[in-house]
């Protein structure tokens, strides 16, 4: 009686397993559910990717994900028309040639703007069947005509721009296809280890359909090309053409859009992490645009130097040299002269980590940020907003010195209404520095003509008198502290005063 008993448990178990499983199936498939939330669950129709089996060969495993991601790649070639003015060497060329040639001579030399058309190539790949795809935003820009040729069936389709990000460099584009697109799922740029072997897929030069592999060589690379330059570097080859092409992992995930490329230089391409597009797939999608969050602080490097400045043993963080008023970090209660070593649970390390990660937090998040104040640690919380990114341009006055400070070779003068509103501030409390000797501590330390001093060793200076008096005091340390005011940005500055 027991053993049948456990027979029939089994039967059971298996068969209400099976019965599961079908279930299962069925309410995924018709809600297309996934591993993301609903409103992201438009780019991951793909079917899930699956591990390498363990003892295959590389070499077979790139066969095999050729085959397989091949498809979901398409070449994108656009058309733009470029306004240009004829070379000419004089406006309104007049002339002895006129007696020759007449009016047309004049006329072909003196036409405002002619037009012609310029073609270029470049990569994508699709995120949902429906027929979006992604690519890198200079791929389109400016585009009158783009055109997607899909790797299956060679077919062309005419997409349009859904949205775009220039800060990002990513576009999202469609088209409609006549059947269901095999789609690429969106892997965890995260998880990349150095050293880990990858794929690029693309139209390298009108050559469509390239495979080439590779490894990381490094995360977090900063190359100049944006405020959020963040690039996962690969010895894949890359090669004009493949911009807004994948990059993937062993596993078929996308990791990484192939981006940019070092001019001269072999085996060195650059990639956009994926996960900083997901941050803002769904805003492109939905909205067409990118709405960054901001919290309103300047930050700067914290140097060594500046961190034994601030009581420090290590330079981890960063500094803030500014608060604007009114803005979320000043209604939170953050200062200048803070130091921010966490933002929503991520550690802050170096500079390009906070800016990254404010703008990828959604505006009216409340967000813990974790900050060293007189050496000591404090939590704050922020609601997180958003604004534009305007700059206003410097302005450097001329004025008679009023203060001279031989030993760190600057001269001062007091901040006149009349100076700040050249300068374009509204605060006139502090010293501007008139001039800047060469090769002086000063000079060494960054400052310029123009800069206006807020404080040294911390003690604000509103006047040349509290100039003089904290310059004395400074002067009996190995360094001082400045706090300037640099066209609409504060900057901490360390000074080594000469002996």
């Amino acid at each position: 009686m027991e053993v049948r008993k456990k027979g029939f448990g089994i039967k059971t178990v298996v068969l209400v397993a099976f019965i599961s499983v079908l279930i299962g199936v069925a309410i995924t498939a018709r809600l297309d559910m996934t591993n993301l939330t609903t409103a992201q669950s438009f780019w991951k129709d793909a079917a899930p990717s699956a591990k390498p089996e363990a003892g295959t060969a590389v070499s077979r495993d790139f066969v095999e994900l050729a085959k397989r991601l091949s498809p979901m790649v398409v070449n994108i070639s656009t058309t733009q028309v470029i306004k240009e003015r004829p070379l000419v060497p004089f406006p309104e060329f007049k002339g002895p040639f006129d007696e020759f040639f007449g009016d047309d001579f004049n006329k072909f030399f003196n036409e405002p703007h002619r037009e012609f058309k310029r073609q270029s190539l470049g990569s994508g790949f699709v995120i949902n069947k429906e027929g979006y795809i992604l690519t890198n935003f200079h791929v389109i820009e400016n585009a009158t005509e783009i055109i997607v040729t899909l790797s299956s069936d060679k077919k062309d389709y005419k997409a349009k721009v859904v949205g775009q990000d220039q800060k990002l460099d990513i576009a999202l584009i469609k088209i409609k296809p006549e059947v269901d697109l095999p789609v690429a799922p969106l892997g965890n740029s995260d998880d990349l280890q150095i050293g880990e072997w990858v794929l690029a897929i693309g139209n390298p030069f009108g050559l469509g359909g390239s495979v080439t592999s590779g490894i990381v060589s490094q995360k977090g690379r900063v190359i100049g090309a944006g405020p959020y330059d963040n690039f996962i570097q690969t010895d894949a080859s890359i090669n004009p053409g493949n911009s807004g092409g994948p990059l993937f992992n062993m596993r078929g995930e996308v990791v990484g859009i192939n981006t940019a490329i070092i001019a001269g230089g072999q085996g060195i391409g650059f990639a956009t992490p994926i996960n900083m597009v997901k941050d803002v797939l769904v805003q492109l999608k939905e909205k067409g645009r990118v709405t960054r969050g901001w919290i309103g602080v300047s930050i700067q490097e914290l140097t060594p130097e500046l961190a034994k400045s601030f009581g420090l043993k290590e330079a981890k963080g960063v500094l803030v040299s500014s608060v604007n008023p009114g803005d979320p970090a000043e209604k939170a209660g953050i200062r200048p002269g803070d130091i921010i070593i966490s933002f929503d649970g991520r550690p802050i390390t170096d500079l390009s980590d906070l800016p990254r990660t404010v703008a990828s937090t959604p505006p009216g998040k409340d967000v813990e940020v974790k900050v060293l104040r007189d050496g000591k640690e404090k939590t704050l919380f922020v609601n997180i907003g958003t604004k534009s990114e305007d700059e206003m341009a410097e302005a450097v006055p001329e004025e008679k010195d009023t203060a001279t400070d031989r030993r760190l070779g600057l001269s001062v003068q007091p901040l006149t209404p009349e100076v700040a509103k050249r300068l374009g501030i509204t605060d006139t409390e502090g010293v501007i520095i008139s001039s800047v000797k060469p090769d002086s501590p000063a000079g060494d330390a960054g400052l310029r003509r123009g800069d206006v001093i807020k404080e040294i060793d911390r003690n604000p200076v509103k006047n040349v008198r509290d100039y003089s008096k904290a310059i004395t005091e400074a002067e009996k340390n190995d360094v001082a502290l400045f706090l300037i005011l640099r066209g609409n940005n504060s900057i901490y500055v360390v000074v080594k005063p000469k002996g």
